[in-house]
């Protein structure tokens, strides 16, 4: 067993190779954490407050999930995040989805009819504030045969629903907080059932 863990070359190369795997191990590291980040910066330029993991009354009868509604100087904002790698073909009218990478292909559900409930649901609750919804791929996602409705980057999300003065928009948002708080009172309602 002890002639396996012998190393005949110079005394240098064991260390440089541990430096240099540590050195992956925290490239690898901090991109995972990047993308949370640019995330967590991409919310804080756009919303003024957020809601996670919402439910919520739906537009018929039963409970709708929201996992990102936010507060915006625009209104109400619904973001459904798609993390997915690899070429995607979509569109309006199609019923699913393909996406395809060099390790696989696979199709998931039209994303933007469960969307439409969302924002008719949230519109039931506060029907005098603007409400929209974006389907957000991230990074890893590329549409090659056009851009299905509803849908967006991180950075096109940003640069439609981002606002560069917060203190100018400040009255904006003190106008949409009554139906900020008919939201959060709904969602606390729907806990109770």
């Amino acid at each position: 067993m002890a002639d396996y863990l012998q190393f005949d070359g110079p005394p240098w190369v064991i260390p440089l190779l541990a430096v240099l795997l540590l050195l992956l191990v925290l490239l690898l590291i901090r991109y995972i954490r990047g993308g949370r980040n640019a995330l967590r910066r991409a919310y804080n330029e756009i919303s003024f407050e957020r809601i996670e993991s919402l439910i919520i009354p739906s537009a018929d009868e039963g409970e709708i999930q929201v996992d990102q509604l936010m507060l915006t100087s625009q209104g109400l904002l619904i973001v459904d995040i798609k993390d997915v790698s690899g070429t995607v073909f979509g569109s309006d009218k199609m019923q699913d989805w393909a996406v395809i990478s060099e390790q696989r292909r696979y199709t998931f559900p039209n994303p933007q009819p469960m969307l439409y409930d969302r924002i008719a649901a949230v519109r039931q609750i506060v029907r005098e504030v603007p409400v929209a919804g974006r389907i957000v791929f991230l990074d890893g996602a590329e549409f090659t045969k056009g851009v299905p409705g509803l849908v967006c980057t991180l950075e096109e999300l940003v640069d439609e629903f981002g606002e560069p003065d917060k203190k100018a928009a400040k009255f904006k948002i003190e106008a949409f907080m009554p139906h900020w708080e008919l939201i959060q009172k709904a969602a606390e309602t729907s806990k109770v059932r």
